[in-house]
């Protein structure tokens, strides 16, 4: 069975049969707020490089906003923040109001690179997370098998990544973050290496599996297009030190298809993000 959707841009009846099994967010909302974050780096006995300062966001639960901005403007390193990888050298972030200071299992990460454990089976790297967590056997069968069904690969569960295409890869590591149903879900470039086709795919599915699962979202992406169509707000960063710029709303209604990638109101929008960007570039 496939869940690819057909060559129109919509997702396949099996595909959605899937998602209705998928599993949601154990808690509710899952609202991220940022309060005045600075971030430096140490230079080498210089001045300190700093990366971010003085960045106020908030997203509420189930949004899903896009980071766009220049190379070297912080997208990462502040979701690495909000991750509670990285503590800032000053401001707050927090998760419905309790301060993020450390890993949490309400967060999930889906880096740019798969990062699947090249002696795993997909199943068994999707499983991982659950394997840590002392989940019974029977359980982290159960909803494994709904994961690999949600995301498409259920016929590749006992592959090894190394015979995996690339957005294949990247499917089962959304489905490994998604085990532990986090409340938040950030994806930093997680389609960047990938063929145009396969992009477009996956930003499909991606949209199907988040109005299943209602998570919240921030997604990093260098691609204007992918903003729009896949997020409600787009949040435009400056230069080094990154700062926001610009905070628009998609006024594009859900659910999506590609075709609505032709609509006044994407140009429209592109043609915001893009004065944005121009005007940080210059």
């Amino acid at each position: 069975m496939t869940t690819h959707p057909p060559s129109g841009g919509e997702p396949t009846r099996d595909s959605q049969l899937a998602l209705d099994a998928a599993p949601s967010p154990a808690a509710m909302p899952g609202r991220i707020d940022l309060r005045d974050i600075a971030v430096s780096f140490p230079s080498g006995g210089g001045d300190p490089l700093v990366a971010l300062d003085g960045i106020d966001l908030s997203v509420e639960p189930g949004q899903l906003v896009a980071l766009i901005g220049p190379n070297g403007s912080g997208k990462s390193t502040l979701l690495r923040v909000i991750a509670g990888l990285l503590s800032p050298d000053r401001g707050r972030a927090t998760l419905d109001g309790r301060p993020i200071e450390g890993p949490d299992p309400r967060i999930g990460l889906v880096f740019q690179e798969p990062r699947l454990l090249p002696w795993r089976t997909t199943e068994a790297n999707v499983a991982y997370p659950l394997e840590i967590a002392g989940v019974p056997l029977q359980e982290r069968r159960a909803k494994v098998e709904t994961l690999l069904r949600t995301v498409g690969l259920e016929e590749a569960a006992k592959q090894v990544p190394s015979q995996l295409s690339g957005g294949m890869r990247q499917r089962a590591a959304i489905a490994r973050t998604l085990t532990l149903e986090p409340r938040v879900l950030l994806l930093d470039e997680p389609f960047s290496a990938l063929d145009e086709l396969t992009r477009e795919r996956l930003n499909l599915e991606l949209l199907a599996i988040t109005a299943r699962t209602r998570t919240t979202i921030i997604l990093v992406t260098h691609s204007v297009q992918e903003a729009i169509f896949l997020a409600d707000r787009v949040v435009v960063l400056s230069e080094r030190p990154g700062r926001v710029v610009a905070d628009l709303p998609v006024e594009l209604s859900r659910p999506r298809s590609l075709g609505d990638l032709d609509a006044a109101v994407v140009s429209a929008a592109a043609r915001a993000i893009r004065q944005h960007l121009g005007e940080v570039a210059s």
